[in-house]
């Protein structure tokens, strides 16, 4: 099993490159979600994305990716933090076929990538072309264009795991080896989605440049976290009232709330409700005081 993130270095052509393969974060984050096995490799390509664009991070932060439109996919949302926590969600409105294109899943959704830094409470965003009817195509339009360097990017996922490789040109690539890039990029190309998923680092780089000279990083582990927060939960249900909380206590009989990014439930009964305002009560009466 591996959660892992690797940059890595062609030491004689200065063409630089990450490795990503993941899957026990990747098996926790869409378990008993049921997407489709097209939804799956949408969602796992840009969770994929955000994690390379989260390794990249000088700053406290994160990286969301959102689309939002009116196909049968509506919401896709995946986050990354500068310490590679990540988490997800897709909501569909329709049912999907088995043979949907990516154009056919999102309709007019629009890709919106959120560079956030908790530091400076800022944050850059920016929509990403949906080009070729393909994630990788798109995102290597983004980042050649941000990062001002030509880049090239390979991705796969399934149910059992989400996989990458990313390349990039560097300003005095061509100085090295004029044809390097072109041959880096076009053994690159070989690669399989089998081997993207599977493989890891060290033998699949060996298994497309074995005739390079290739510096591996520290890799960076990757996790998936989605805590159940009760006391934003909380927070929430004090925010309606009272009056409205019980009223719909009164209709519903209990009050349930679906964490839909985290995919988990919390049921509030009426004696979980007595005692979440009891105590809210009790709180403002020793505010007071002690004003």
């Amino acid at each position: 099993m591996q959660d892992h993130i690797q940059r890595f270095l062609f030491k004689d052509l200065n063409i630089r490159g990450q490795h990503l393969q993941i899957d026990q974060a990747w098996q926790k984050m869409i378990s008993e979600r049921h997407y489709t096995p097209e939804l799956t490799k949408v969602l796992g390509e840009l969770t994929a994305i955000a994690i390379m664009l989260a390794n990249g991070m000088k700053h406290l932060g994160k990286v969301s990716i959102q689309v939002q439109g009116s196909g049968p996919v509506n919401l896709l949302l995946v986050e990354a933090t500068h310490d590679l926590k990540i988490r997800g969600v897709a909501k569909t409105n329709a049912a999907l076929t088995t043979q949907s294109s990516l154009d056919e899943l999102l309709g007019d959704g629009q890709i919106l990538v959120t560079m956030e830094n908790t530091q400076t409470q800022s944050f850059f965003q920016s929509y990403v072309p949906r080009e070729e009817n393909n994630i990788a195509k798109a995102f290597e339009t983004f980042l050649s264009q941000s990062d001002q360097q030509p880049s090239k990017l390979w991705l796969a996922a399934n149910d059992t795991g989400v996989g990458g490789v990313l390349i990039q040109k560097m300003p005095t690539t061509d100085d090295h080896d004029e044809d390097g890039w072109e041959r880096i990029h076009l053994l690159t190309d070989t690669v399989t989605d089998e081997e993207l998923i599977e493989l890891e680092a060290e033998p699949l780089l060996h298994r497309l440049f074995h005739e390079e000279v290739i510096e591996l990083y520290t890799p960076e582990e990757v996790n998936y976290d989605c805590p159940q927060d009760k006391s934003k939960v909380d927070d929430m249900i004090l925010s309606l009232g009272e009056a409205e909380a019980r009223k719909i206590l009164e209709e519903q009989g209990e009050i349930v709330i679906h964490n839909e990014i985290c995919n988990f439930h919390l049921r509030y009964t009426k004696e979980d409700i007595d005692q979440l305002f009891n105590e809210a009560s009790s709180e403002a009466d020793s505010s007071q005081t002690l004003q």
